[in-house]
């Protein structure tokens, strides 16, 4: 990926925690037919590895896990994102030697990628999955509610994937290269978008 110095995210906590935020992943294969990618929901364990270990699972009609990797898989996290017009700028009034661009974060995870079908294995990856998304709802649901044979058999279907991450691409695009007044001027721009991802994206831009 193509990270500009001023555009360069290394904070470790910052890392995780817009992995820990996006709703999907792409995880991305090299293999012997071509690339191969399926997008799926991630968990990050950050005690297990230097930069933590992200597992998840595919279906297991999905052809991806049967084509032995050529290499480290990649899994990309996007985080907010906005379009930022050139209006907002303070140069459009003065020169006009302006242009539209984007702004967002994102996170691109390599490492060596394990397809596994161990029973237990996938039932804890399974259930930790699901406590990390039913976690803040007024009444969770859990693996557990549901009856043992019937989990059994929908695990049936599927299978885990484990990737320790080997190395980390972190960016952040969010205007820093502008002067302070375009960046008031797209935070201010953003902040009043009907969109609220656009207003996501306001927060982050530096002021």
């Amino acid at each position: 990926m193509h990270t500009p110095p001023a555009f360069r995210e290394t904070d470790r906590s910052a890392i995780h925690e817009t992995m820990r935020a996006a709703r999907l992943a792409n995880l991305v294969t090299a293999t012997a037919g071509g690339l191969m990618c399926t997008p799926l929901p991630l968990f990050l364990d950050a005690g297990e590895g230097e930069w933590g270990t992200l597992y998840g699972h595919v279906a297991k009609a999905n052809p991806q896990w049967r084509e032995p990797p050529a290499g480290d898989g990649l899994a990309i996290f996007m985080g907010p994102d906005a379009y930022v017009t050139p209006s907002w700028y303070v140069g459009k009034s003065r020169d006009g030697k302006v242009v539209p661009t984007w702004n967002y974060v994102t996170v691109h995870a390599h490492g060596p990628v394990e397809f596994f079908e161990d029973a237990d294995r996938l039932l804890a990856v399974v259930a930790r999955l699901t406590d990390h998304h039913e976690g803040a709802r007024p009444q969770p649901w859990a693996v557990g509610d549901a009856p043992p044979d019937f989990i059994a058999a929908q695990l049936r279907g599927i299978v885990g994937v484990r990737m320790p991450i080997a190395r980390i691409e972190a960016k952040r695009k969010m205007s820093q290269n502008r002067g302070a007044e375009d960046r008031v001027a797209v935070r201010a721009g953003l902040s009043q978008s009907a969109d609220a991802r656009d207003r996501e994206a306001a927060a982050l831009v530096p002021e």
